[in-house]
């Protein structure tokens, strides 16, 4: 698993409870999992088609550190399919682990395109 962003856990990014939000966390992972796949399909127009369960293992705490680890599981021709686990920095323990994501290129139609990519593209860590 490659591990690309980190985020810190502040007073905004908490549910009731004083632990990270669900909802922020997913925000988080979407704008990552878009990100990545841009880079990757080299469009600027991508849609999250699918994501698999989500499994919740753990939680943070304010001031924790956490990091969001992507890794592709299928490339596709106009999609790609990722998995995805976050990380506490400071406990090690897993947050969320989603085991699949497919994220597809669009056309300027908002259709799905060919994104004419044989291969991923390396990422630097």
């Amino acid at each position: 698993m490659r591990f690309h962003t980190r985020k810190w856990v502040k007073p905004e990014d908490l549910n009731p409870n004083g632990t990270l939000f669900g909802g922020k966390l997913l925000a988080w992972i979407d704008e990552e999992l878009a990100l990545y796949s841009i880079i990757q399909l080299g469009n600027p127009r991508i849609v999250t088609k699918h994501m698999s369960e989500i499994n919740f293992r753990s939680s943070a705490q304010p001031g924790d550190i956490v990091e969001i680890g992507i890794d592709i599981v299928r490339f596709g021709n106009s999609s790609i399919t990722l998995k995805c686990e976050v990380r506490n920095i400071m406990t090690r323990a897993t947050i969320i682990t989603i085991d699949a994501i497919t994220m597809v290129s669009l056309g300027e139609n908002g259709k799905p395109q060919a994104h004419g990519r044989t291969a991923p593209v390396p990422v630097n860590d």
